[in-house]
């Protein structure tokens, strides 16, 4: 995990990876849920979602699945959801 702050900024920087880590609030996701809930096109969900787990705020749950990847937010990750909430 990168630092609270540097992920802070992050996040705010992209709408994309703000929609994305809000959306992992409720429950794990796929990537297609993801997709359509979100109305953004797979290739941004793809991207966004490596990003997040670079820095360390969302885990894949089955990463050896080909299909049907299912991601959930990390305690990091709700540290920083819960500061952009407020």
């Amino acid at each position: 995990m990168v630092n609270k702050w540097v992920a802070i900024g992050k996040i705010q920087a992209s709408d994309y990876r703000t929609k994305v880590l809000m959306s992992l609030k409720e429950k794990p996701k796929t990537p297609t849920i993801l997709e359509k809930e979100l109305d953004i096109k797979m290739s941004h969900v793809s991207r966004t979602l490596n990003e997040l787990l670079k820095i360390g705020l969302i885990k894949c749950l089955n990463p050896t699945l080909r299909k049907g990847k299912l991601y959930l937010i990390t305690k990091e990750g709700l540290k920083v959801q819960n500061y952009l909430e407020k």
